[in-house]
């Protein structure tokens, strides 16, 4: 068992993704309860009990959030639609915590793009999340990076590939800790702000994926239609893989038009999880 910073208890990602696995392999036979907890060698008693604590549903209501059935009938809801750009307009909360309009974009000025974060002192810090630990690093106006990583070396690694020229210090800030509520039950979500090097196409592919709310997904096409460049599927997608901050960013609600999950940057069974585990927080009861 895991914590998260805001002191609440999770599984850990870890100890049920072959279930997920196994869930989202199988969901066409519609496997009963038994059958999941033996995949995993749990008994079904416990291994329900471990499941819900992680994603807040059984896993049978699971398995409908990451159904293609499912995914398609989302795609192709305009009554969703709709519901997601009033969301979106009012400027307001949905009960299902939407987090997306709390999220800031700021891209970095040319010469901080150029010299690689030359004169860019950048805090991180690594964090328990119920999808897997994290590496989390800011600057003095916003989050930078946000990775899944369980191999601490590679993620910092992987941040200093980044930004060669930034000095790092290892060390948790407000900046870090307000996105990092973003995992917590709270309604009450505080503005969260990234400071990002991106082009200016790339800002604004990642800025039409904060319009996607929770609980709801888009495909490539939508994107680029979204930002009046309907014939720009292939550039959407590179700036889609290219999203330096997980799931703040929230790429992994952008499936292929059929209603395949597809691929994903931090692993195409962690886009499973995340998407199932917002599809049944979306869908709680107000």
């Amino acid at each position: 068992m895991m914590k998260t910073d805001d002191g609440q208890d999770h599984y850990q990602y870890e100890r049920i993704a072959d279930a997920i696995e196994y869930i989202y392999k199988n969901f066409k036979n519609q496997p009963a309860l038994d059958e999941i907890a033996a995949s995993v060698h749990l008994s079904p008693i416990h291994f329900q009990k471990q499941f819900k604590a992680w994603a807040g549903v059984s896993p049978k209501k699971f398995l409908q959030y990451i159904s293609l059935e499912y995914a398609k009938n989302v795609l192709a809801s305009k009554k969703s639609e709709a519901a997601a750009e009033a969301v979106y307009d009012t400027g307001l909360s949905s009960p299902s915590r939407l987090h997306d309009l709390f999220v800031q974009l700021e891209g970095m000025t040319p010469a901080e793009y150029k010299n690689q974060g030359r004169n860019l002192s950048i805090h991180y810090s690594f964090s328990a999340t119920p999808f897997g630990e994290v590496i989390i690093a800011s600057t003095g106006k916003g989050i930078c990076h946000m990775a899944f990583e369980q191999d601490r070396h590679l993620a910092r690694r992987q941040l200093v590939q980044a930004f060669p020229q930034a000095e790092f210090i290892e060390q948790r800030d407000a900046l870090q800790q307000s996105a990092l509520s973003i995992f917590s039950a709270s309604n009450s979500l505080p503005e969260i702000k990234l400071h990002l090097k991106a082009t200016a196409f790339q800002l604004k592919v990642w800025e039409s994926l904060l319009k996607i709310p929770q609980g709801q997904l888009s495909s490539y096409g939508e994107i680029a239609a979204e930002i009046g460049q309907p014939k720009a599927g292939r550039a959407v997608g590179s700036a889609i893989g290219s999203n330096p901050v997980a799931f703040l960013i929230p790429c992994h609600r952008v499936i292929r038009s059929t209603g395949i999950i597809g691929g994903y940057k931090w692993g195409a069974l962690r886009k499973t999880a995340i998407i199932g585990w917002e599809g049944a927080k979306a869908h709680e009861p107000a």
